[in-house]
């Protein structure tokens, strides 16, 4: 994220967003630099219009709230799915401990 957010600065103060720029932003946050993420983001920004970009994520919220019912029951029937199954898959794992257990009771039982 913080490789965006230097970006952002250097769009907002009105800097080229080019490799050296973005290198110099965050050494100076004092971020550990990763030379290919670099490249790979000013690469990424090319040809986007990061003011047509931020105001569209700005408008986006409003949208995503009307939205926002419809995903979250989504969201809450996937989960439910996701429970049911750990709770199968961990009763699945429970039974077979049970016969591993059961066969070991029963050579206990033979030698006493």
């Amino acid at each position: 994220m913080e490789y965006v957010y230097a970006a952002l600065i250097l769009n907002e103060s009105g800097d080229e967003i080019n490799e050296e720029n973005l290198t110099d932003v965050l050494e100076a946050a004092g971020v550990d630099v990763e030379e290919s993420r670099v490249k790979a983001l000013v690469a990424a920004l090319e040809d986007v219009d990061i003011e047509e970009a931020v105001e569209t994520a700005a408008a986006a919220p409003a949208a995503g709230a009307a939205a926002g019912g419809a995903a979250e029951a989504e969201t809450e029937e996937v989960e439910a799915a996701e429970e049911e199954e750990e709770a199968e898959e961990e009763e699945a794992a429970e039974e077979e401990e049970e016969e591993e257990g059961d066969e070991g009771e029963g050579l206990g039982e033979l030698f006493g």
